[in-house]
């Protein structure tokens, strides 16, 4: 840390924790980093949990004259979220939200994700008006800050036209909440300078026609270039103006800590088309004509986008045939009701009926298939990134023209990817609203690189700005990427007027200086972020951080998008040999920060644009760090029984224990041991399953004719009884034998289940000989019991599952618990739901098979109320991980209590995740299998379906 930032930092601790304030190179460098190709590495990062800690914050960077950057989620694309200063970080203080009675209001803090708050909303049929395609990851924050829109938004619904109020920290500390009629005539009272000045700037842009004409056409379009200065044409209250000024801002004049938005509807009834044109000019007329119709959202594909898709599963196979000219629409409607759908259908296919299409085409309303034409429209963007070469960032540029000449723009385009030598660029867009993104590789390792990006982006502001009279960023925010280019689309009158607004609100200039508005005119030339090689498996990374919201170590330590951008520098100065000591720091933080919290769940890669699953780097670093082990791995493989029927005398000698001391004094002991033993002893909790018993060889029953299966239990089910306490008493593979039989099916256990085992306890630690040969050998013997594929097998628990079917022969039939109880058992038996309230994880495995839906399914036919606790992804458990790193598992759990103590009990499909979530939760979890078995009675044999073997 530099020597100016120390007396900053040591008065900082008076009211930030210790552990709330980073100043280490490895976690400096991961949290500094954000979705865009630029790279500052900020010297202190300050996690805030409050308001007041916000305003404590301002002031003591204005006393010592350092500037802040606030973060949300880090997915803006300009350089927006960086800093060589302070970075504020949003902690879990951020997260509230209010809907008001009807719902045409949602208030929320910048701590919220997008799509949490379209959750929140989805039952009264409402939803926030932007719509981002990082929804999903980005933050009202930053959503707000950044004035992001999407593909259905335009520009009614923008946070802009949809903000009902605000609640707000300006750079002298001062705090305003427009929704409050008291802090208003505070505010007016105590600022009435600002408040003044503000109303002389609105005035003079009203006065100006020539301005305002220029603001007004501005915003006609899509803009999100410079500050809102249609807010000084807009309004009249300087109240009103300032609060829109806040959006779009980029934290460069205030901290937005609340915001209230006027939600819109969310209509159930959408149908979609997806149509080929074989010239872009009929594409872009095709636009024009849509303009007046009621669609939701078109988005246009050009060749090259189409190109880099053709060759997806389930892309029909005319789409490889089009000419080089053609182009597609995405055209969604949406509707209150089937009549008005159908309605609006015929009115949109009227509107371009008389255009020449590729291909006839259809609306569809089967939500498969629209999910099907959207995920080609969302599949442009990684398709690039997944092709580039390694060393090389993905660039998307977001412009937009007006709407009547969009066919000439696209034309344009064109023509200077062919000048600067961009062949892979492809064109995308919001077309309804004249918005084009265009994606293209890039590297910065030579001048010639950083000339022809220079080049192109010289060529594209005068495109757009000279030419057209569009907008340089429609929807991304200026940031550093577009700062030096701001006054040239706004001209020198309008540029003055945004330099006063900044000077009028952040006098000092300590609010993220050099974003929006920056005097060095080769600033988007500066600080790039290197993208160096690490390994094959995440080399393909964008570092978008669409991955961050659904890993259990957020917030405990690194994400996947931190893991990868830290590997990439450790493996960068390996090669160099540049700074051994920094390397070798940051290798000793990377042990726990990087491997030892990292569950390697893999629910990364479902999130991921580019499908990658950071838990296999895990396991890679793992590998080589324990290479030492593999004998000891390989010889535990071979003698895997006496291993399990040692953990069971384990678990049983740990229960007696807990029954002859008591919870108190066992956590007491236990605890001490594993504090004197440096944690090398793994941690105990009341919720230690006790120890299982064999399973018993399932009794002789009348199937019906061809209805057997081969039950498969986990080393878990199979070592591991219901926790002390428990109602239950039965082991898991005992229940689910009962249960099998139940339903009619005779149940077959392969031979020499005691020494089975899939291999993902090798698998996890990166013992791959010994994983891989676990597995082959449970192959085997599921080959011999399954009478080589004929008899389906029923596999217990997820994560077992999914390992298995990413590596069994190809003729066996296996299911996951999940999958066979929906499919096979359900339709057998006669539930009775439970008038209780319950709870349901849904395990990283189930989600990653695809299984969310039938397990809703199984918990709703069997309470009449279930719960699924908000923000709980994987559980951070990871097999052994609650035992031995539990603070990744409290940290997965830490808002769980609160959201089912008023539930009766907790369900789902793995028994190790269970005792975590038993712990932390203060309900006990168990299988899915308890709660069905529980509800249920056999169906008479003519109702039952059968299993098709």
């Amino acid at each position: 840390m530099k020597s100016e930032f120390q007396a900053f930092f040591d008065q900082l601790q008076s009211f930030i924790p210790a552990e709330r304030l980073i100043t280490d190179p490895l976690r400096t460098l991961a949290y500094g980093t954000d979705a865009s190709f630029y790279r500052l590495i900020p010297q202190i990062v300050v996690r805030v949990e409050s308001e007041q800690e916000v305003v404590r914050l301002i002031g003591l960077a204005h006393e010592h004259d350092l500037p802040l950057t606030f973060r949300a989620a880090g997915t803006s694309l300009s350089g927006q979220a960086i800093t060589d200063s302070v970075l504020v970080q949003l902690g879990d203080g951020w997260k509230g939200y209010e809907i008001s009675q009807g719902a045409d209001t949602i208030r929320l803090q910048p701590g919220v994700i997008g799509a949490h708050a379209n959750r929140y909303l989805a039952p009264f049929q409402r939803k926030i008006g932007p719509d981002p395609a990082s929804i999903n990851a980005a933050k009202i924050g930053g959503i707000a800050a950044n004035n992001a829109s999407g593909m259905c938004c335009g520009t009614a619904q923008n946070s802009y036209r949809t903000l009902h109020s605000m609640r707000l920290v300006l750079s002298d500390g001062s705090v305003l909440d427009t929704a409050d009629p008291v802090s208003v005539e505070q505010f007016r009272q105590q600022h009435q300078p600002l408040l003044d000045s503000l109303d002389s700037l609105a005035k003079l842009t009203r006065s100006n026609s020539e301005l305002r004409q220029k603001i007004e056409h501005k915003y006609r379009l899509k803009n999100t270039t410079g500050y809102a200065l249609n807010a000084l044409v807009d309004f009249d209250d300087p109240i009103d103006i300032l609060q829109h000024l806040m959006i779009g801002s980029e934290g460069t004049l205030g901290f937005i800590s609340a915001i209230t938005y006027n939600t819109v509807p969310d209509h159930p009834h959408k149908a979609s088309a997806l149509v080929f044109f074989d010239r872009v000019r009929t594409t872009c007329e095709a636009v024009a004509l849509l303009k007046s119709t009621p669609v939701a959202a078109v988005e246009l594909m050009d060749r090259a986008g189409l190109h880099s898709v053709e060759d997806k599963p389930g892309m029909p196979d005319f789409i490889r045939s089009l000419p080089e000219d053609a182009a597609a629409l995405l055209i969604e409607t949406r509707a209150e009701n089937e009549a008005e759908l159908q309605q609006q259908i015929d009115a949109i296919s009227a509107s371009i009926a008389h255009l020449q299409t590729s291909q006839p085409y259809q609306f569809s309303t089967d939500p498969e298939e629209c999910a099907r034409y959207w995920a080609i429209r969302k599949g442009l963007f990684p398709a690039v990134g997944a092709v580039r070469e390694t060393g090389t960032t993905v660039i998307i540029e977001d412009v937009a023209f007006p709407v009547e000449r969009l066919a000439d723009a696209v034309a344009d385009l064109h023509e200077l990817f062919v000048r600067w030598d961009y062949p892979e660029a492809l064109i995308f867009g919001h077309a309804l609203e004249g918005n084009l993104h265009f994606v293209f590789t890039q590297s910065f390792e030579t001048e010639d690189a950083l000339r022809r990006y220079e080049g192109l982006m010289d060529d594209v502001a005068d495109l757009v700005v000279n030419r057209y009279g569009g907008s340089l960023k429609a929807e991304h925010g200026t940031g550093r990427n577009m700062a030096p280019y701001v006054e040239l689309e706004w001209g020198q009158d309008a540029y003055r007027l945004m330099r006063e607004i900044k000077s009028l609100l952040d006098p000092a200039g300590i609010l993220n200086p050099g974003v929006i508005l920056n005097e060095d005119a080769k600033v988007h030339l500066k600080n790039l972020k290197p993208m160096p090689a690490a390994d094959p498996l995440v080399d393909k990374c964008i570092e978008c951080g669409f991955c961050e919201p659904v890993c259990p170590s957020r917030d405990l330590t690194l994400t996947p998008r931190q893991r990868i951008v830290l590997w990439r520098e450790i493996s960068e100065l390996e090669r160099s040999g540049d700074n051994p000591e920094r390397l070798q720091q940051l290798k000793k933080d990377y042990a726990y920060q990087g491997d030892e919290t990292c569950a390697a769940c893999g629910l990364c890669s479902t999130s991921c644009p580019v499908g990658i699953n950071t838990g296999d780097l895990t396991r890679l670093i793992r590998h080589h760090n324990h290479e030492h082990r593999e004998n000891l791995a390989n010889w535990l493989a071979e003698h895997y029984g006496g291993a399990m029927k040692a953990s069971r005398a384990l678990f049983k000698v740990a229960d007696t224990t807990h029954r002859l001391l008591g919870s108190d004094r066992m956590s007491a002991l236990t605890g001490g041991v594993r504090k004197l033993s440096g944690n090398r002893v793994q941690q105990w909790t009341p919720a230690m399953p006790t120890a299982a018993s064999t399973p018993a060889t399932p009794t002789p029953s009348s199937p019906r004719v061809g209805d057997r299966v081969v039950y498969l239990p986990s080393c878990a089910s199979r070592t591991m009884g219901p926790m002390r306490g428990s109602e239950e008493l039965v082991s898991l593979a005992d229940k689910t034998i009962h249960l099998l039989q139940k339903a009619g099916f005779e149940v077959i256990l392969p031979d020499a289940l005691e020494s089975l085992c899939c291999g993902m306890p090798f698998q996890s630690k990166g013992m791959f000989t010994a994983a891989e040969h676990k597995r082959s050998e449970l192959a085997s013997q599921l080959l011999k019991a399954s009478d080589r594929g004929r008899i389906p097998i029923y596999s217990d628990t997820s994560p077992c599952s999914l390992r298995l079917q990413e590596g069994l022969p190809a003729e066996l039939q296996l299911y996951d618990s999940i999958e066979f109880l929906d499919r096979f058992v359900l339709p057998r038996l006669e539930v009775t739901p439970v008038a209780e309230t319950v709870a349901l994880h849904i395990t990283c495995s189930s989600q990653r098979q695809g299984l969310d839906g039938a397990l809703k399914r199984i918990l709703s036919a069997c309470s009449t109320d279930v719960v699924i606790p908000d923000q709980i992804t994987c559980c951070g458990f990871a097999g052994d991980k609650g035992f031995s790193t539990p603070e990744l598992n409290a940290n997965a759990l830490r808002t769980l209590k609160s959201q089912v103590q008023h539930c009766s009990g907790g369900y789902s499909t793995s028994r190790t995740c269970e005792i975590g979530l038993s712990h932390h939760s203060g309900i006990e979890y168990r299988s899915v299998v308890y709660l069905l078995d529980r509800c249920s009675q056999p169906k008479p044999c003519e109702e039952a379906h059968h299993v098709a073997t």
